[in-house]
């Protein structure tokens, strides 16, 4: 999901920006539907304007949605929310803990220690167990998960971006090609690198330019921004049989960590990017090229694959969709450096917990603003955030919870629009229930299940799904049982303590690696391995080995205290 981000997910979530609030009003019949504010009797409090600060969201609507609008008038909270200007999210939660001093709510991701630290954040234990009934049942047995450490039973954040009971039901990853490319050459089989590359080069032979004249480009990588993450390394570990556990690599038996660069079959995947480039098929701008220069050479049809997240892409996919162009959009495939390796994409992990929301020290009444998303963790308040409106967005047709055609269709064809509008999706702030889960009327929490995903396919995914002997693209993946789950959950979502040797090493391994990878994958081929041989030698340098111990111990940590 992801957003790998010890450094600001990665993505994503980045990572994908998760807000929440939510309404609803009383069960009717023991359906749960949410009714506009103004069919019900209930008078909101005193109205509040709450500051929140996270990571930038793109489509957010100011609460002049149909959700956020309800929000306010069922609530009487508005929110005023705040997003990184000219940097990231990690330097605006620093400038805050310099400065001391903080908005209502924040979602720190990756800072929440940073916050910890400057004692920034609230304990939430007391308040959850005084206002929080709907907190505790949605987290549930994971409960225990949301303490800080084994030596800090503090709970300062509520983890909204982990869902509880999720099951995955599609895949979002992978590597992407165009439709219009999988056609071409007769649906082939997209399993390898090699298999992916010939595709590639096959089409780009036959159609050098997209039929307004544009010069069509092989394989883009967003690789200028914090995005290398997503869309460079992570891929890495994924193609060589190893799942997300950020910029470390984990044995599942002895839970020794190194960092996952250190692996030689990694060195072998950015040889291959390095053998893409050299043939010209990979986007000489994959490295300098800013976020919106990405998202807008995708919009324009021409990129022909992505290594990426689907959340990452999404918004200018959607643009594609929004003017027809449906077989420029994209299939997904769990594609591997060889056929020895399976992709560990959907290997399990277990609740996570993890990123979320905190309330700060500065908050105006935490009392009010626990009881507010307590409610949204509500059977109600779930509903709204996930369907919207009933009457509006969805209908209840015997008992069972449906989007009406001209609703699906503009969700799927022009999400970007959909969510703007609507606010669907703008507001998970709270702890929530995953895809899979259902509510006591029997439907699903969230509109994302298997009938619900084939119905806003478009026309050209079914007929790619249809070509594999597919239903889902998830389907094209290794089964969830292929793999054991991982005790400790997801590496990437272990934080340094802040200012400690560690995360100094690991800073400057960053810094390291965002240098020396995009120098070893534009080089001549026969200059790569002293490239990368000077890389590892740079990790080494800086301490990586120091890192690796420290990290090892966080990991065996994390599950001595999980399995309490």
């Amino acid at each position: 999901m992801k957003r790998k981000i010890q450094v600001a997910l990665s993505l994503m979530l980045a990572l994908v920006f998760v807000f929440v609030t939510a309404c609803g009003n009383s069960n009717n019949e023991g359906e749960n539907n949410t009714k506009t504010p103004e069919t019900t009797n209930e008078t909101a409090a005193e109205p509040i304007t709450i500051r929140l600060a996270a990571a930038n969201n793109p489509n957010w609507d100011d609460m002049q949605s149909d959700v956020g609008k309800f929000i306010k008038e069922k609530t009487g909270i508005t929110i005023k929310a705040e997003f990184p200007v000219g940097g990231s999210d990690t330097d605006m939660f620093a400038l805050m803990v310099a400065n001391d001093e903080y908005p209502d709510l924040v979602m720190p991701s990756g800072s929440a220690g940073k916050l910890v630290d400057a004692g920034a954040l609230i304990d939430l234990r007391p308040l959850i167990e005084e206002h929080g009934p709907n907190l505790k049942k949605v987290y549930g047995e994971y409960f225990n998960r949301l303490r800080w450490s084994a030596d800090d039973d503090a709970i300062y954040i509520l983890p909204s971006l982990a869902a509880v009971g999720h099951t995955y039901f599609d895949a979002g990853g992978g590597f992407q090609l165009q439709h219009q490319v999988l056609e071409a050459a007769g649906y082939p089989e997209i399993k390898t690198v090699k298999d992916y590359e010939a595709a590639i080069k096959a089409y780009i032979e036959k159609n050098p330019k997209t039929a307004d004249g544009q010069p069509n480009i092989g394989l883009s990588l967003n690789g200028g921004e914090w995005q290398i993450l997503i869309s460079v390394t992570n891929p890495a570990f994924y193609a060589t049989g190893a799942p997300d556990d950020g910029e470390m690599f984990i044995n599942q038996d002895t839970y020794e960590a190194i960092m996952h660069y250190q692996r030689p079959e990694e060195r072998e995947y950015f040889r291959w990017l390095n053998h893409m480039n050299d043939i010209g098929l990979l986007d000489p701008e994959s490295f300098i090229q800013k976020y919106d220069q990405y998202k807008a050479k995708i919009a324009s049809g021409r990129v022909l694959g992505l290594i990426d997240q689907q959340w990452d892409y999404a918004q200018a996919e959607n643009a594609l969709k929004a003017e027809g162009k449906f077989s420029s959009t994209y299939a997904r495939f769990p594609v591997t450096l060889n056929e020895t390796y399976q992709d560990h994409s959907f290997q399990g992990t277990g609740y996570l917990a993890g990123w979320g929301t905190g309330i700060t020290k500065d908050a105006q009444d935490p009392v009010r603003l626990i009881k507010f998303l307590d409610y949204l963790a509500s059977d109600e308040g779930q509903v709204l955030i996930n369907w919207g409106i009933e009457g509006k967005h969805y209908n209840v047709v015997d008992g069972k919870r449906v989007i009406p055609a001209d609703v699906q269709e503009q969700k799927s064809n022009d999400n970007n629009t959909f969510v703007k509008t609507t606010g669907i999706g703008n507001y998970n702030l709270s702890a929530r229930y995953g895809d899979g889960v259902k509510d006591p009327s029997g439907n699903y929490y969230t509109t994302t299940f298997p009938e619900q995903i084939q119905s806003a396919y478009s026309e050209e995914d079914k007929k790619t799904l249809a070509a594999y002997g597919a239903t889902t693209y998830k389907d094209l993946w290794p089964s969830d049982d292929a793999f054991p789950e991982r005790k400790y959950g997801a590496a990437w979502n272990l934080q340094f303590e802040t200012g400690s040797q560690a995360n100094v090493i690991f800073q400057k391994t960053q810094d390291i690696m965002k240098k020396r990878i995009p120098e070893a994958i534009l080089a001549k081929p026969e200059d790569f391995d002293k490239i990368y041989d000077q890389f590892l030698k740079d990790l080494e340098d800086a301490g990586v080995e120091k890192l690796n111990e420290e990290f090892t111990k966080m990991v065996k940590a994390r599950v001595e205290l999980w399995s309490k």
